[in-house]
C-alpha cells in the first residue's frame, strides 16, 4: 500500500545549528506514527516542515503519493499549539468560528462533537472544560472537514493522567475510523500505549523508524559469574543463541537470540565441568533501551 506521507532526505539548519540531517521515512496509510525523540530532536521541525510552515533547505516529501500540496493540505487537520478558543463561548459556537476562518466543516460540528466525547457538553462554556476536555475540543477543531490524516505535537504536554487517558483513548477511536495520525512526543510511553509505527530522532538524525514492537522490542539479557571470567566467555563463546557478550561489573552480560533461558547456560558450563556462581535473568525495560538509544 501506497505511504499517506513519504519524507527524502529532508535537511533544515537554524544558522549553525543542524535541527534535521537527511531524515526519510514512510508512514503507513492507516498507521498511528510516532515521531519520538527528546527536546530539541527535531520532532516539531519535522511536523512544521509537512505542515508547509517551514521550508526545508534539502530534501522532499509527499502526501498521498504525491498529491499537490493545496490539494493535499485539505486533506489534513493539525494541532501544533496550544489551542485558542474563547472562554466564554460555548464548545459548538467556537467550533463555528474555526470552521469559519477555515472555510471548512460549519455543518460538521455536531458529528466532530460526538466524535471526541463532548456531544453532551456542546452548550458548555470552554472555560468549563477539564484540560482533557479542552485538548478533545482542539483535537476535534483539527478534524472538522473530514481529514485523512491528523498531525498532532505533543498533544498530553501538561494534563494530568487522567487527560492523558482521554486523549490516549480518543486517538484510538480515531484511528478505528480510519484517519492516519501523526504524533510529536518525547514520551515513551505515550508512544508505547497508542502507536502503531515510531521513528526515533535524536539531534536532528534519525536513528531508527518502522513498527513499534520492531522498534522498541526489548531484548532480556542473562547476567552471569564464575571464578574465572576468562574461562567462561571462552566457554559462552561456543554456545548457539549467544549473540553478544559483555564485561560488567565482574559479571558477564549475555544478549541472546529468542528462546534461550538461563538454564541452558547453566547446563552448558557445567558440562563442560564450569560451575557458575551467579546466573540471573535481566528484564530491560522500553526506558532503558530508550535511553541507550538516544543517550
Amino acid at each position: 500500500m501506497e505511504p499517506v506521507l513519504s519524507i527524502q532526505n529532508i535537511t533544515k539548519n537554524y544558522g549553525p545549528i543542524q535541527a534535521l540531517k537527511n531524515v526519510s521515512f514512510d508512514v503507513p496509510a492507516g498507521s498511528v506514527f510516532g515521531i519520538l525523540g527528546p527536546n530539541g530532536s527535531g520532532k516539531t521541525t519535522m511536523l512544521g516542515i509537512i505542515l508547509d510552515i517551514l521550508i526545508a533547505d534539502a530534501g522532499t516529501y509527499s502526501w498521498f503519493g504525491g498529491m499537490q500540496k493545496d490539494a493535499a493540505r485539505k486533506q489534513i487537520g493539525s494541532l501544533l499549539e496550544t489551542p485558542n478558543f474563547y472562554h466564554y463561548m460555548p464548545a459548538i459556537d467556537n467550533l463555528e468560528i474555526t470552521a469559519s476562518i477555515r472555510q471548512a466543516g460549519l455543518d460538521d460540528r455536531n458529528r466532530v462533537l460526538q466524535l471526541i466525547g463532548l456531544a453532551e457538553r456542546k452548550d458548555s462554556k470552554f472555560q468549563t472544560f477539564s484540560l482533557g476536555m479542552k485538548q478533545r475540543l482542539a483535537i476535534g477543531a483539527a478534524l472538522l472537514g473530514r481529514p485523512k490524516v491528523l498531525v498532532l505535537d505533543e498533544p498530553t504536554n501538561g494534563l494530568d493522567p487522567a487527560g492523558i487517558a482521554e486523549i490516549r483513548s480518543l486517538i484510538k477511536t480515531l484511528n478505528k475510523e480510519g484517519i492516519t495520525i501523526v504524533i510529536a512526543s518525547h514520551l515513551l510511553d505515550e508512544i508505547e500505549k497508542v502507536c502503531t509505527h515510531v521513528a526515533i530522532l535524536k539531534k536532528g538524525t534519525l536513528l531508527l523508524d518502522g513498527p513499534v514492537n520492531d522498534v522498541l522490542r526489548c531484548v532480556d539479557q542473562i547476567e552471569v559469574r564464575a571464578a574465572d571470567l576468562l574461562q567462561l566467555q571462552n566457554i559462552l563463546q561456543k554456545m548457539n543463541g549467544i549473540n553478544k557478550i559483555q564485561l560488567a561489573d565482574n559479571s558477564l552480560l549475555l544478549t541472546c537470540a529468542p528462546g534461550v533461558i538461563p538454564e541452558q547456560v547453566n547446563s552448558f558450563c557445567s558440562n563442560r565441568g564450569l560451575v557458575l556462581s551467579h546466573l540471573v535473568l535481566k528484564k530491560k525495560s522500553l526506558e532503558t533501551k530508550f535511553m541507550e538509544l538516544t543517550s
